[in-house]
């Protein structure tokens, strides 16, 4: 009589739950497309579109707050390692500003700027999800941040959050200003929007 040997089955071991640190994110050869979350690289969402409003924004505000000693303005390859509820994440927004007082050539020595900035500006893509949106929204401003503006390229609009709770809706035809944070800084939304109207990204449409 033939006797059957049941056989163990075999399971492959479980993937790896990989970690991130803030020094393995820099060391990364495409650092600049990734954030960092709960340890895990998220992909930062990017288009043509996207990336030369932001490139407008920057080139009109850098010059604007060097010229009068206002601080210090930067782009999206600028990290910020300053959120409480996560003390390892790295978010990178489009363009950025630090006021002069607070302020310090000590960063340039660091990895990631360890402050939050006072003014965040983000431009959605067409990949964007208002909800994600929405959740980085409330990280910069949980952080510290003074005031975020959120600019819809496809919608032709922008919204203002500020740390105090309000929200104002801006359309092409208004003027981004800075306020107390960027004092005497306007630029008018349809300065940084080419003329190509589309389908309304991360802003969640009226």
């Amino acid at each position: 009589m033939t006797m059957l040997v049941e056989r163990p089955t075999f399971e492959p071991p479980p993937e790896p739950d990989l970690r991130f640190t803030p020094e393995d994110l820099q060391r990364l050869p495409e650092e600049q497309r990734f954030e960092l979350v709960n340890g895990r690289l998220v992909e930062r969402n990017m288009s043509v579109l996207s990336s030369d409003v932001a490139s407008e924004m920057v080139s009109v505000l850098r010059p604007f707050v060097r010229q009068r000693g206002l601080g210090r303005a930067f782009a999206a390859d600028l990290g910020y390692q300053c959120f409480p509820d996560d003390p390892l994440k790295v978010r990178k927004p489009d363009v950025s500003f630090v006021s002069a007082s607070r302020w310090s050539d000590s960063f340039l020595s660091r990895g990631y700027c360890p402050i939050a900035p006072d003014l965040v500006v983000g431009v959605v893509s067409k990949h964007d999800l208002h909800e994600e949106v929405q959740v980085k929204v409330g990280e910069y401003l949980e952080a510290g941040v003074r005031v975020v503006w959120v600019i819809d390229p496809g919608a032709r609009c922008a919204q203002m959050y500020g740390a105090d709770g309000s929200s104002r809706r801006l359309t092409a035809g208004g003027t981004l200003e800075g306020g107390e944070v960027v004092p005497g800084f306007q630029c008018p939304l349809a300065a940084l929007l080419p003329g190509v109207p589309g389908k309304a990204g991360g802003l969640d449409p009226e």
